[in-house]
């Protein structure tokens, strides 16, 4: 067993329904085969645990694993390609690296690379938009097991309107999502997701193979786009004779507790309602809104119909793997809707960051640093006389320190990320 000392930060109780930052200075966290045992004070621990080893975090700030509820592995070298919508966006930039994982060795590539932005970001766990290949899927899951990222991803399907080298077909598309499903789903700490592109991509038909692939595949998640850009909502209606765009996908059974839709910035009553009722939750991107100019997401509408929230980052349009940026981009957003939005502290921050990801995503052993969940965990520690070191020393409070992290924090503060105790990055 491993006593870890420090000052830890976490959200427990939903800062949305009352619940508040849980802080502990000088505490300890007992931790045996990556499961927490014990919280308290250090002391107290130590006293009871005298003869176990101690890993001391003093002079940082440990936080849970961040949980990224969308992000794309095959775009992370599109990123940065400003100054265009979301539908020219995809065409200039992020379908044609799209089709360039058809080559295994340059898949592998990206891949590495991936994983390990994502685990120097302080991200344990995500919610992954796969690749159009099968094969591409593949090596995402091989590196993200030799890194150890819990990581929930599928292969990308689409059937029309988008270049023919990425279409399928709804038999391919249940044949091939099967299969790596089989490959993949529930071996260490990789889990499936069903996930049609977006349903201006797919037909009725595709949606129903989904559908098929999502029964079939006990435990597996269900992910795509909705209402991110108002001409690709306007191409759905037209597509769909009129519908609204989360019926697109319900009307197949796809929309309940196992679904995470990206974006939602321009939802219709009717979306929300029914996203609401059927216990779905929505990714929410702020800095991919803002890149490509899609809009302000309304916060307050979906707390108002209770649809559970978290954040993703959305690279590559979002603009990087942080989730402290994105946490910031999302205060900045509320704060410019003014009386529609929702006035966002550091708890709120950390909670969609940390504890809503995890709920989103259906993992309940992650999340928050409580007795009896795992050991995933990172340490910010920044430099001597960076910004962000000063305004931490500064800070009147832990609330105030946490809002400085969120406000001045980049990944190279993140010094030390671990998942079931086990460290991954340093």
């Amino acid at each position: 067993m491993t006593i870890y000392r420090g000052t830890f930060l976490d959200t427990p109780d939903n800062p949305f329904t009352g619940g508040t930052l849980r802080v502990d200075a000088d505490a300890g966290l007992l931790v045996r085969d990556g499961v927490i045992l014990a919280r308290g004070a250090f002391g107290d621990v130590r006293r009871a645990h005298p003869a176990e080893d101690i890993v001391d975090l003093s002079g940082g700030l440990v936080l849970p694993g961040f949980v990224d509820t969308h992000v794309h592995f095959p775009q992370i070298r599109a990123v940065g390609g400003l100054g265009l919508p979301l539908l020219e966006w995809l065409d200039r930039y992020a379908l044609p690296e799209e089709a360039r994982m058809a080559d295994v060795g340059y898949a592998a590539g990206v891949a590495a690379e991936f994983v390990r932005g994502l685990a120097a970001a302080g991200t344990t766990s995500a919610l992954v938009f796969g690749a159009h290949y099968a094969d591409a899927v593949d090596v995402l899951f091989s590196a993200a097991s030799e890194v150890g990222l819990r990581i929930t991803s599928g292969l990308v399907v689409s059937d029309r309107l988008l270049r023919e080298d990425l279409l399928t077909t709804p038999v391919r598309a249940y044949t091939e999502s099967l299969a790596l499903a089989q490959r993949w789903h529930g071996v260490g700490r990789n889990r499936y997701a069903v996930t049609p592109r977006f349903s201006l991509s797919c037909t009725d038909d595709l949606l129903a193979a989904c559908r098929r692939v999502l029964d079939e595949v006990p435990g597996s998640l269900f992910t795509s786009h909705v209402n991110e850009n108002e001409a690709e909502i306007a191409t759905v209606a037209d597509l769909f004779g009129g519908s609204d765009y989360v019926s697109t996908y319900d009307k197949h059974g796809l929309v309940d507790r196992r679904s995470v839709l990206a974006h939602n910035v321009h939802p219709t009553d009717v979306d929300l309602k029914v996203l609401g009722e059927t216990g779905a939750a929505v990714a929410h991107c702020p800095t991919s809104n803002a890149a490509l100019g899609s809009g302000l997401f309304p916060l307050s509408r979906h707390l108002q119909y209770g649809v559970r929230v978290a954040l993703g980052s959305d690279v590559g349009a979002g603009t990087g793997f942080s989730l402290l940026k994105e946490g910031l981009q999302a205060y900045f957003c509320q704060q410019l809707i003014g009386d529609q939005g929702f006035s966002l502290n550091s708890a709120h921050l950390l909670y969609l960051a940390t504890a809503a990801g995890a709920d989103a995503l259906g993992l309940p052993e992650v999340g928050d640093l409580s007795v009896g969940k795992r050991f995933d965990a990172q340490l910010l520690r920044p430099a001597d006389g960076s910004p962000l070191a000063v305004g931490v020393e500064h800070a009147d409070d832990a609330e105030e320190a946490l809002a400085r992290i969120f406000t001045l924090g980049t990944s190279a503060d993140v010094h030390a990320v671990w998942i079931d105790g086990e460290l991954l990055h340093r």
